[in-house]
């Protein structure tokens, strides 16, 4: 769910003072295309930004960062969103983000969509530090360096932006603004002190900037400690930067002198990052707490609305760190406890993934496995996968809470989906470790869901996935959407075993509930396995209508980076094959490799099953090279499932007939799938070693799949290489 509060400048407080010098400076129309505001908490990152945006509006899109946008997926959710406000941007760039695949490889057709519109714009990236996902930083990274002329990318972090400054720098590309820029001199410090109601003297003031250095957040406290009462003169001066200094005046000047009750519920409400009457009730254990977040905000005493209705506030950034440390010093055994209620108020608000941040602050891993349990697949679906994958490392090892096999057998579908086998395997011997009973949350049993899992994973042979598939169908709940999976798995076991009238029957059957269950993903990769039924009939024609279809609802579905439409594109490459169409089946056949890296013995059968269509329409255009790369992936997931019906048959077979085939020059398509992997990052700014840290291999590695890649396209550059992936389809298009 998205938070509106994070797409929009904060509001200004009445008496906010103009940056006018300093907004005049970032609003020239000489600057480049980055502009970097780094300076320590309480500098007024913020509050200038906010000025300039104003210059730009309506052409602003604004995103204030927090933690939980440490997911690639997330983070250019709400980028995308932000520009898609200002002029509208082609739907598929949206939905590309909730699909499988690196982030990253979506930056360019987000470029395309900004430099297409009919004004420059201004995107703004606030409270940048929050951002530390590799990931994520390496795709804003992105952004900056390849932002159309005209527009802006505003940065603002309390610590050194992650940007590559230095190369940017290089070509004048960045405009940067620090503490020093930042800080007020005596006119602005003036006009602060005037606005919050204080009266000072020409030299005190001279000498409060002296003391503060300026310091904006200094300033502003030393405004309210004078208002609250505080009859301390030099002394009032002493504040600095220094977080035991200003936690020392917090203290003696702010909090000692409000009454007891509000700060209690300042320093206890400060777990929340942002905050409504009812929440706040539930953390503080008493009502009235609307009242007292009014009360503050009017006072200005830091809080924030995020609303125009008032409904919901956070406090400053800098303030509400200042009142966390105090409660760690005041009452740090009511932390956990503090936590527990937000989690069960964020809970019974229907509002889990808050809930699930607290609960795990509270250390309560029960509650966190069981809201966990209930959104782990559509959090994972809406293309989330770190946020899954941080919740999972959480819960690793966490064997003692209930439903444990449950949730580990869901994170090992998702390893496998990521084409993570060995991660994959670990998480499905834990959810067999101490498998448990009952019924989970989402209304199947445990037994259910493991036979759906080692049906999937089809580790003991044809037989025993059929076996598994069928206890858990008759396990699972009757609305339960992996039931049509589970007919698929069916219909595929006695395909394998050349039971082709049966496998039709179930595979019909698979479709129809598939439908009903609204599993648009499953519907194109059952009709191509009906389509491989008709084809081991010499049925062509039927076939055709088959592919035909499937490859409608993988194209109106915008699908075709799910890693089971492989199955779909290389079907359909077989069949325009046969009906002459050569070039559209080497369209098909590329767009089903950019998905083979995805193809594992975590999830072997369809894997197999498209390998060896894929090695059919290698032969058939005469790609030896292509078909041997496919088998050798092929027999790797042999080694590991080697009973798998009549696949390794139908493998071997196809060996045998390119033994007789006389060695051809290896070419693009016979690109391994550890090379493939490396395609979407060679077209991104990142080095040989920065592309090694992201797939964890080293740097050499890197450079010898390069030198590889580049003799299999005949180029001597990375740069000639894009190209080349680019005519070949080997990028994907959005």
């Amino acid at each position: 769910m998205l938070s509106e509060s994070k797409l929009r400048p904060p509001a200004g407080r009445p008496g906010i003072v103009a940056r006018t010098g300093l907004i005049d400076q970032l609003s020239s129309a000489d600057n480049p295309g980055v502009l970097s505001v780094v300076a320590p908490a309480g500098y007024g990152k913020t509050t200038l930004l906010a000025q300039w945006a104003k210059r730009w509006h309506p052409r602003v899109a604004w995103v204030s960062a927090d933690r939980r946008d440490n997911d690639p997926a997330v983070l250019m959710t709400y980028l995308a969103i932000a520009i898609d406000r200002v002029e509208p941007i082609p739907p598929a760039v949206l939905r590309a983000l909730s699909l499988p695949g690196p982030v990253i490889a979506v930056v360019p057709s987000l470029v395309s969509a900004i430099a297409s519109m009919h004004q420059p714009v201004a995107l703004v990236l606030d409270h940048a530090e929050a951002i530390t996902n590799r990931e994520c930083i390496d795709t804003i990274t992105e952004l900056a360096l390849t932002l159309p002329a005209g527009s802006r990318f505003a940065v603002a972090s309390r610590d050194t932006v992650w940007l590559p400054a230095a190369r940017l720098r290089a070509h004048g590309g960045i405009l940067e603004v620090g503490a020093d820029d930042l800080a007020m001199v005596e006119r602005e410090a003036a006009a602060l002190l005037s606005a919050a109601g204080v009266d000072v003297g020409a030299q005190d003031i001279n000498a409060l900037v002296q003391q503060t250095e300026g310091w904006p957040a200094g300033l502003y406290l030393a405004a309210l400690a004078m208002r609250a009462g505080s009859t301390r003169t030099d002394a009032v001066f002493s504040i600095t930067g220094d977080d035991r200094f200003v936690g020392d005046y917090l203290r003696s000047e702010l909090l000692d002198r409000v009454s007891r009750a509000e700060a209690t519920f300042l320093t206890r409400t400060s777990i929340l990052d942002r905050m409504c009457g009812g929440l706040c009730d539930a953390v503080v254990g008493r009502a009235g707490s609307s009242r007292m977040l009014e009360q503050l905000e009017k006072h200005n005493l830091l809080v924030v609305p995020l609303d125009r209705r008032r409904d919901w506030y956070r406090y400053h950034h800098l303030f509400r760190e200042l009142l966390h440390a105090e409660l760690g010093r005041r009452e740090p055994e009511l932390v956990l406890r503090l936590h527990s209620g937000a989690a069960q108020w964020y809970e019974a608000n229907a509002m889990p993934e808050a809930a699930i941040e607290h609960a795990m602050a509270a250390t309560d891993a029960q509650q966190v496995a069981r809201l966990v349990l209930n959104v782990m697949q559509p959090v994972w679906a809406s293309g989330r996968i770190d946020t899954v994958l941080g919740w999972m490392q959480w819960l690793k090892g966490r064997t003692e809470i209930e439903h444990y096999s449950g949730i580990a057998a869901h994170a090992a579908l998702i390893l496998a989906l990521l084409g993570r086998p060995g991660e994959a395997e670990r998480w499905t011997t834990a959810a067999e470790r101490n498998p448990g009973t009952g019924t989970l949350p989402d209304g199947n049993t445990v037994e259910a869901t493991l036979a759906y899992l080692r049906a999937l994973l089809c580790r003991r042979g044809i037989a025993q996935m059929r076996t598994d598939a069928q206890l858990a169908l008759a396990e699972l709940s009757p609305t339960s959407p992996y039931r049509a999976t589970m007919l698929h798995t069916e219909a595929v076991s006695h395909l394998l075993d050349g039971d082709l009238d049966r496998a039709d029957s179930i595979f019909a059957h698979a479709f129809d509930i598939a439908t009903s269950a609204s599993m648009a993903p499953l519907l194109p990769v059952v009709l191509a396995e009906r389509g491989i039924v008709a084809i081991e009939r010499n049925d062509w024609p039927e076939a055709a209508t088959f592919a035909e279809r499937a490859l409608a609802f993988v194209h109106d579905g915008n699908l075709d980076r799910y890693w089971t439409n492989a199955l779909v594109y290389a079907f359909g490459a077989r069949c325009a094959v046969h009906q002459g169409k050569v070039e559209l089946a080497r369209d098909y056949i590329a767009r089903a490799a950019r998905l083979r890296p995805l193809l594992t013995y975590a999830l072997p059968i369809v894997s197999a099953q498209t390998l060896i269509e894929l090695a059919h329409c290698y032969i058939a255009v005469g790609d030896v090279g292509g078909a041997r790369a496919v088998l050798r992936q092929a027999q790797d997931i042999f080694q590991q499932r080697p009973q798998l019906g009549a696949l390794p048959k139908h493998a071997t077979e196809l060996h045998t007939k390119l033994s007789h085939v006389p060695a051809a020059m290896h070419g693009a398509s016979s690109l391994t799938t550890a090379e493939l992997r490396i395609l979407p990052l060679l077209t991104t700014h990142l080095t040989m070693g920065e592309i090694g840290e992201r797939l964890y291999i080293s740097k050499n590695t890197v450079k010898s799949h390069m030198v590889t890649i580049y003799r299999k396209f005949g180029v001597s550059s990375r740069t000639a290489a894009i190209s080349r992936m680019h005519e070949l389809g080997l990028l994907r298009q959005h």
